[in-house]
């Protein structure tokens, strides 16, 4: 094992989850210069998803935990199980009755709906594929279909023939009746209909590498399990895998724990240990309910990627994966805005030499051990969310005339980064803050309260104030001050009022800020118009 008294002391999950991988590779007796194996799994009957893209980027955060602690490299291998029968036919996908006819099949024996690959499991693989290489992750691919067919699994399988019945005691207790009559890990190719085939084994030879069964027509076939003309069960597949590849760490979701913890029985009845294992919670919808593929109730990766840029999913995605969280559209901008502020945090760290503190900062694992350069922006996407709702604008040079108030110096070409937010806040605040604006009318406490600082930043703006600041912060001051002149219980419900009354939303901006950026004379402008008519401003 390489030294790590050197490395950071750092305390993030990813290292936490290095440090076990470190003492399992110890304890298994692994040499000094073993290559650690990471391994993500995919079902290709469906495209990738969000879940797809959490799983593999906490995998790769693992893995550059665990070389920064000993500095040795590291492999991940996305393993396609396309060589799993086609269950049922997908809902969004074209060509549905001729999928339908090759139920049962391998979906790389499947025709591509499509029409643009080989086989339905090839699309779904090079899918897959770009979708990985499109985030830039370190990967090597691997398919299901190509390793059984190649003989990389033979011995492994031939493992699996010699522990049949070990293996069936340990899934038996988990089946029904019925299904425990028939289970056996081996699932033999029908040699003439090419489907999958779920049933009893009659006969096992394990010096000839075959198992004998009866298909429900009555014919006898003996099949090699050897050569792809078998594959096995997913639970005995997975522990076959770790066995034959001897994979050293695998992710996997709080759905799969009962998976896991049988996958790892198997694996030591073959012989090897079973990897390191994170299990990561689910996501939830808005109402609390886990999210569901078939429901639709959750959202996807190009939705995200419409709201806001990739950096904010990672950042989303590395928080606490061992907790349930809340996935919808409400959570983006909060992400964004983590993002930018982790981002300070870390060229903070990067500055005063703290190596720990860099090292456990999200943006430290997002960039690959980088620490941004670009990400020091005047505003945060929150502010430009409310601008884009005061404006009530879907045009992108709005925006950047109040930014340029605000910044004289920043522009579109010299802060990328706060262009490419411009332009997600426009589509945010279309499609998410516009049709849910609802104003509150003014009562008599907050018509006071208005009126006052309209007058105090009149008065402010025209020098009437014995040496007037109106930078963001003596603006916020003096907000501060007019709050703390009227009868609110608390400074929050005065700040609610502005929210409420002004912008039409519960939570807001620093308000110095927003009037800073918006404008004095704006500002007091919308001021007046919202004490004007407010019944109709609220309509």
């Amino acid at each position: 094992m390489s030294d790590t008294s050197t490395a950071p002391r750092a305390r993030s999950w990813p290292f936490q989850e290095a440090e076990k991988l470190i003492r399992h590779l110890e304890a298994a007796g692994k040499p000094a210069d073993h290559v650690p194996l990471f391994e993500t799994g995919y079902g290709p009957s469906g495209l990738p998803h969000i879940g797809t893209f959490g799983e593999v980027a906490r995998t790769c955060w693992v893995r550059q935990a665990f070389t920064t602690l000993t500095g040795r490299p590291t492999r991940l291998l996305a393993f396609s199980d396309d060589m799993d029968g086609l269950r049922k036919v997908p809902g969004n996908v074209p060509n549905q009755a001729m999928l339908a006819e090759h139920l049962g099949k391998p979906l790389t024996e499947v025709p591509d709906p499509f029409g643009t690959h080989a086989s339905f499991g090839a699309h779904n693989n090079a899918r897959l594929r770009a979708f990985l290489d499109g985030f830039g992750f370190d990967y090597e691919f691997a398919s299901a279909t190509e390793y059984y067919r190649s003989g990389r699994f033979d011995a492994a399988l031939l493992r699996v023939l010699e522990r049949h019945d070990e293996i069936v005691a340990i899934i038996a207790p988990t089946l029904g009746e019925e299904r425990r009559a028939t289970y056996s890990p081996i699932l033999p190719i029908h040699p003439l209909t090419g489907q999958v085939m779920q049933v009893r084994i009659d006969a096992i030879d394990t010096a000839a590498g075959t198992v004998t069964w009866t298909d429900p027509e009555g014919v006898v076939f003996v099949t090699q399990v050897t050569g792809g003309a078998a594959k096995l069960q997913w639970k005995a597949d997975w522990a076959m895998r770790w066995f034959a590849l001897g994979v050293d760490y695998e992710m996997s979701g709080k759905d799969l724990i009962d998976s896991v913890k049988l996958s790892s029985r198997i694996c030591r009845t073959l012989g090897a240990e079973p990897p390191v294992n994170l299990t990561y919670e689910l996501f939830l919808d808005d109402q609390g309910r886990k999210i569901s593929k078939t429901k639709g109730n959750g959202l996807s990766i190009e939705e995200w990627l419409t709201y806001a840029p990739p950096e904010s999913l990672a950042t989303y995605m590395f928080a606490a994966p061992q907790r349930a969280k809340r996935l919808f559209f409400d959570v983006i901008p909060r992400a964004v805005d983590d993002y930018l502020a982790f981002a300070g945090k870390a060229r903070a760290a990067q500055a005063s030499g703290d190596a720990a503190a860099l090292s456990d900062n999200p943006t430290w694992f997002i960039h690959g051990g980088e620490v941004p350069a670009s990400t020091d922006l005047p505003v945060s996407f929150g502010m430009l969310l409310n601008l884009a709702s005061v404006a009530n604008t879907d045009k992108s040079e709005v925006l950047w005339g109040f930014l340029r108030r605000y910044a004289p110096d920043v522009t579109p070409q010299s802060s990328p980064l706060l262009a490419r937010l411009v332009d997600h806040a426009i589509v945010y605040y279309r499609d998410f803050v516009a049709p849910k604006k609802s104003f509150r009318i003014p009562d008599a406490r907050d018509r006071a309260a208005l009126t006052d600082l309209a007058d105090t930043l009149r008065a402010a703006s025209s020098g009437a104030l014995t040496q007037p600041a109106l930078d963001a912060d003596a603006l916020q001051n003096l907000v501060f001050e007019v709050g703390k002149r009227h009868d609110y219980p608390s400074l929050r419900d005065w700040f609610g009022c502005l929210y409420e009354v002004l912008l039409g939303q519960t939570e807001g901006p620093r308000f110095g800020i927003f009037i800073a950026m918006y404008g004095v004379p704006e500002t007091i402008a919308l001021i007046e118009a919202k004490l004007a008519t407010p019944a109709e401003q609220a309509a």
